[in-house]
């Protein structure tokens, strides 16, 4: 059985991945109780069905503490699984309450949104970071849905991803980021006319920054840290690594030195890259 488990903030876009895994031919669970998650597991082992999604968060009740054990006793069966967890910024969530008017699962007469939001962070702590974590703050559904497409592809217990994402610091630092690397030092084509509308991505652009000593020494300066530090990741059995490298837009330098990277490591471990900005 693949077992894909998803968990977060309420207003992160869980309902968005339940729905895109109910589409892939998973069969979906919202808000299961965690004590329930291995009879459920057992019961659709017998079923036969293969392709499992479960959604657990705060309305599940008590016993978040209970899921690492779960999950090793899954694990200790036979049962293959990935862990999804979905947060944003609690400023982003107040907006997206404020314009949908939906009332917060934890909020009630005697206290506020914000309260609910922070609660919410406190309950769902012990369980944050057992999987590969999404940020979904300034994150548009679709860029959303593309994101965890690639992380259903993953198969669990391949060893370790390595992800390098870019960012603009003018939209805040990403929230699942395990390193960051700040590049604003370096050149910026966005002076130069003829770049300014182009990417990371475009040829023109990364010749303009490959011409700049600068930005080579950056480049072999941040692969050296990397390569130098990921055999310790994977020896913590990390199955998840997020460089995030940030400029001011997210628009240039940081593309181009994701991009670059990217194919620097791809021999070496399972690698994706991502652009936070040029998703929108």
């Amino acid at each position: 059985m693949e077992l894909v488990l998803i968990s977060g903030l309420s207003g992160s876009g869980k309902s968005v991945a339940l729905h895109l895994l109910e589409d892939a031919g998973y069969y979906c669970v919202d808000n299961l109780p965690v004590v329930m998650l291995t009879v459920l597991i057992g019961m659709l082992a017998e079923e036969k069905v293969r392709k499992v999604a479960v959604a657990i968060d705060a309305r599940s009740g008590g016993g978040i503490e209970l899921l690492p054990e779960k999950l090793k006793r899954l694990a200790d069966e036979g049962v293959r699984h990935n862990f999804l967890f979905l947060h944003a910024s609690a400023e982003t969530l107040l907006k997206r309450y404020s314009e949908t008017r939906r009332r917060h699962p934890l909020g009630g007469d005697e206290r506020t949104l914000a309260e609910a939001i922070e609660l919410e962070n406190a309950l769902l702590a012990p369980i944050s970071d057992l999987g590969h974590r999404i940020d979904t703050s300034n994150l548009k559904a679709n860029a959303l849905r593309e994101w965890i497409r690639q992380f259903i592809a993953d198969e669990p217990g391949q060893g370790l991803t390595l992800m390098f994402q870019s960012f603009g610091f003018k939209h805040g630092i990403p929230l699942d980021a395990d390193l960051v690397f700040d590049v604003r030092c370096l050149p910026n084509p966005h002076y130069e006319p003829a770049l300014r509308p182009l990417t990371g991505r475009d040829r023109p652009v990364a010749e303009f920054l490959e011409g700049e000593p600068e930005v080579l020494r950056m480049r072999e300066d941040i692969a050296r840290f990397v390569a130098d530090w990921l055999p310790s990741y994977v020896r913590d059995n990390r199955n998840y690594l997020t460089v995030a490298i940030g400029c001011t837009g997210g628009q240039h330098r940081s593309v181009y030195l994701a991009e670059a990277l990217g194919r620097r490591f791809a021999g070496q471990a399972r690698v994706l890259v991502r652009h936070r900005t040029l998703a929108g």
